[in-house]
């Protein structure tokens, strides 16, 4: 399994995971699950239902949050904000980390600097320069 990357003392991030991987996450710490990956992209294996079962069964609080690439709406941000309100730590996931990512930088726009969000992204692997203009244009309000 890959090692978390950490976003923030609340939020880490990885790459598609295993059901079977999902106790060790438990061992770590980690409280809540949230799964970014729309069901259409993975098998039956490792879709929501699976993941969310393997959560609980873990003592895991478990969200789907599917975000299709270039569709993110409103309504994601607040349910992945959401997710960030439960008892953490909590851990996102898609294929490869960076929908979970995006989804997080948004919850923080307007709340953090752009220069900020960015940073912090690009110290846990992930290139969100794109939507500088979308954070700069939320900071102002």
């Amino acid at each position: 399994m890959t090692n978390p990357r950490r976003l923030t003392d609340a939020l880490s991030v990885l790459p598609q995971i295993d059901p079977a991987e999902i106790p060790e996450l438990a061992r770590q710490g980690f409280r809540v699950l949230i799964d970014n990956r729309p069901d259409a992209e993975v098998g039956a294996g490792i879709d929501s239902r699976v993941m969310e079962d393997a959560a609980r069964a873990a003592g895991m609080e478990f969200r789907y949050v599917p975000f299709v690439p270039g569709q993110v709406t409103p309504e994601m941000v607040e349910d992945f904000a959401a997710a960030l309100d439960l008892p953490g730590p909590a851990l996102a996931y898609c294929r490869s980390g960076t929908r979970s990512t995006t989804l997080w930088a948004l919850t923080q726009a307007g709340r953090r600097s752009p220069q900020d969000i960015l940073g912090t992204a690009a110290a846990a692997g992930y290139d969100l320069s794109h939507m500088a203009p979308m954070l700069a244009a939320k900071a102002r309000g």
